[in-house]
């Protein structure tokens, strides 16, 4: 596997491999990633990753799209696993588990609700600010694909699965990256039964 300096970008080489993506289709994905450095701008990171995505959208279907960068999820451990497994430890319903993850804002954001129709909601941001910005990728300068945000979506989903002791399936309701700041980090999370 070719080296690559910055984190992210070797995270996301990684993570293709590991799903055993045609080798031909990573090197498409990766091109140019090996010329990013620790070192290079925000915007120049920015850049390659939202190229990255586009070409990711082009050569994989969306669930293997999903999947991989689902996979790249940070923040996993810690304090937020242990926040996470005490409130599957210490509320014995769904709806009192949806309740605590709602209170663990260092965990999940903003808020964790469930709707009407059984959809469990995350949002990372309160709804009607003036502009949204993505914690990840805080200088795109044009919008990026939500594949990008399937990361976030498996930091919550992790979480979510071990404090609700659910599986569960992500989708992107809608993204500060993607709406260039006019929406925010949402995801909807579906129990699988």
């Amino acid at each position: 596997m070719q080296d690559y300096e910055y984190g992210r970008i070797g995270q996301l080489a990684k993570k293709l491999e590991q799903f055993e993506i045609d080798e031909s289709i990573i090197e498409q994905i990766m091109a140019g990633g090996e010329t990013i450095r620790k070192n290079a701008t925000p915007q120049k990171k920015a850049q390659w990753l939202k190229g990255a995505m586009d070409r990711m959208d082009t050569l994989l279907d969306e669930s293997t799209r999903r999947a991989v960068r689902e996979s790249c999820a940070c923040c996993l451990g810690g304090k937020r696993l242990e926040i996470s497994k005490q409130i599957a430890k210490t509320n014995a319903t769904l709806e009192d588990r949806i309740k605590a993850a709602n209170e663990a804002k260092f965990v999940f954001g903003n808020s964790v609700t469930m709707e009407d129709n059984g959809k469990i909601v995350v949002s990372f941001f309160p709804e009607g600010l003036e502009k949204y910005r993505c914690v990840c990728l805080p200088k795109a300068s044009e919008p990026v694909s939500v594949t990008y945000c399937y990361c976030c979506g498996g930091h919550a989903k992790h979480h979510l699965q071990i404090a609700l002791d659910k599986k569960l399936t992500c989708k992107v309701r809608s993204s500060a990256l993607s709406s260039e700041g006019k929406q925010p980090c949402t995801f909807e999370f579906s129990i699988n039964e």
